[in-house]
């Protein structure tokens, strides 16, 4: 919907939205009317209102306020190149465990800072979402950690399924190597 917006189309239809997807036009009114009324048939939807309600129902609208610990390549790679802006969430800060004189200063204009100062900077800040591109080894008990201070929302790059017993703390762990097979699988299934 983004793209359209700025493609500048004022209107579209379910069918269109699901050439774009590549899903069928019968998906697009199933999912949208698990939230509502949102077009007119026959009429289409308008993009702007479309794009505006389908993400106040995905939270872009709330500015969620995001750290990274982990500034490795691929917690560069992220502050780099991944717009947090256009999905709601504003990053304020950076931490790693590297030693307090090889830290740089900052990553894509956002501080760097030791996460020795990791607890003193949350009871300060409110902080919604953690990135955690960190080591495997140590991906639990930050998340252990970052828990016992108060955060609720992970989004978890460590290749390692975390979890908690508290039902208020989400994760959104990423496997890349889930990723990957599917691709195989995909690729595969063509060859056959």
């Amino acid at each position: 919907l983004t793209d359209l917006y700025h493609r500048g189309i004022v209107r579209t239809s379910s069918h269109s939205l699901g050439q774009e997807m590549n899903i069928t036009a019968s998906q697009i009114r199933q999912d949208f009317s698990c939230f509502g009324e949102f077009g007119q048939q026959g009429y289409g939807y308008n993009v702007e209102e479309l794009r505006s309600e389908i993400g106040h129902i995905l939270g872009v609208d709330n500015d969620h306020h995001l750290i990274m610990i982990g500034v490795g390549n691929l917690g560069r790679a992220l502050l780099n190149n991944f717009p947090f802006e256009n999905t709601g969430f504003t990053v304020t800060i950076n931490f790693t465990a590297q030693s307090e004189s090889s830290v740089e200063t900052r990553v894509s204009t956002i501080p760097v800072y030791s996460t020795d100062e990791l607890e003193s900077y949350i009871k300060r800040h409110a902080v919604d979402v953690v990135v955690l591109t960190i080591p495997q080894a140590v991906a639990q008990a930050t998340a252990n950690r970052l828990i016992d201070l108060g955060i609720r929302g992970f989004w978890n790059f460590t290749n390692v399924e975390l979890s908690s017993s508290d039902p208020a703390v989400k994760f959104e762990n990423i496997h890349f190597a889930d990723s990957l097979l599917t691709l195989s699988y995909m690729i595969s299934e063509e060859e056959l």
